[in-house]
């Protein structure tokens, strides 16, 4: 995807972000239903950010990224967290 792409991707849907060149301090990959939900910290950010696929997706722990989100809440044991599900990820 180039620059312009994103860009319209991102003026299409407002409540999209997009980040260049982010380092991943943690990469979790683990079953859920018939997918792998991963979850990844970024560094300088507390929230949380998943995406699912159906095959294990290679160790990003180190990396730098490019990522497309929007934010989202997740319900766990009836508290609500918040966390940025994952649109698209490229390593950069």
């Amino acid at each position: 995807m180039v620059k312009s792409d994103i860009e319209a991707l991102t003026k299409k849907h407002p409540g999209l972000t997009h980040s260049d060149d982010r380092k991943v301090l943690s990469h979790v990959q683990r079953e859920q239903d018939d997918w792998i939900l991963n979850t990844i910290m970024i560094e300088d950010c507390e929230v949380p950010f998943q995406f699912k696929r159906k095959k294990l997706y290679q160790k990003l722990k180190g990396a730098r990224v490019n990522l497309t989100y929007y934010p989202d809440i997740q319900k766990v044991a009836g508290m609500n967290f918040e966390i940025m599900k994952i649109v698209r990820i490229r390593i950069s």
